[in-house]
């Protein structure tokens, strides 16, 4: 596992953090890797974890896809695109099906991809001034990968409504809709409170976490995840237009 992803133990709780403080911890194909680098080694020993913990390093905890990598023209690769929206589509759903209850500690920007890391985690927490949302069709862009967890999470309707207005939020207005599930006063009190429901979690015995995690998944549909691979396939033929490339083009230049 390369550094972009580094996985620490601490007994029953295990730590996860995205590690590209100084792209905000955006998706490359070297994170994505390092992720499911992770997740193989958390497949096959969890070395006693039954809680593990996402969160991203720096002020950020994910700023979704890197979007000078997808950037044809800067680039000069037209398949990355694809290549990084498939990796991204096979990690949520390796995360979804981990035997470990997942949790996504949200210490800053959760944008896109990364808001949708938040929707595919069992819980999810973040601090009031923390900014969240899915700006995917303000870019030109199609958020299919991200969206079977969104509507999971928050209900067809409320689900519609966020990936369609698109724009973010902040942390008390993500809570106030049901993406976040419990909220800290501030970015202070964030790892204190963290801490104390990962603590909780563990708490319980780990075949009955993991089997209430598993029927869980049976009952919403997060074991198939056809839908969630062809996301990629539409994400990444819509990302592949000239409208999508001149909007991550203007992006680029502001």
């Amino acid at each position: 596992m390369n550094d972009a992803a580094l996985l620490e133990h601490n007994g029953p709780i295990a730590t996860l953090t995205i590690n590209r403080p100084d792209a905000r911890n955006a998706m490359s194909l070297e994170l994505l890797d390092a992720m499911h680098a992770a997740m193989e080694q958390l497949e096959r020993d969890a070395r006693g974890s039954h809680i593990l913990v996402i969160t991203g390093a720096g002020k950020a905890f994910c700023a979704g896809m890197d979007l000078k990598a997808v950037l044809v023209e800067r680039s000069g690769d037209a398949s990355i695109g694809k290549r990084l929206l498939t990796r991204l589509a096979e990690l949520t759903v390796r995360l979804r099906a981990l035997p470990l209850v997942t949790i996504a500690s949200v210490n800053g920007a959760a944008i896109g991809g990364g808001c949708g890391l938040t929707c595919v985690c069992d819980l999810s927490i973040t601090h009031a001034d923390a900014k969240l949302g899915f700006p995917e069709v303000d870019l030109g862009l199609c958020p299919a990968v991200i969206a079977p967890w969104v509507v999971r999470k928050l209900g067809p309707g409320p689900a519609r409504r966020a990936l369609l207005m698109g724009g973010v939020m902040s942390g008390t207005e993500a809570h106030a809709i049901g993406l976040i599930d419990f909220l800290a006063g501030s970015r202070d009190e964030l790892a204190g409170l963290t801490h104390d429901i990962a603590t909780r979690l563990a708490s319980g015995g780990p075949k009955a976490l993991a089997a209430t995690k598993s029927l869980l998944n049976r009952l919403d549909g997060s074991e198939d995840p056809q839908a969630v691979l062809r996301g990629a396939e539409l994400s990444a033929s819509v990302l592949a237009t000239p409208e999508a490339q001149a909007a991550l083009k203007s992006r680029m230049v502001k």
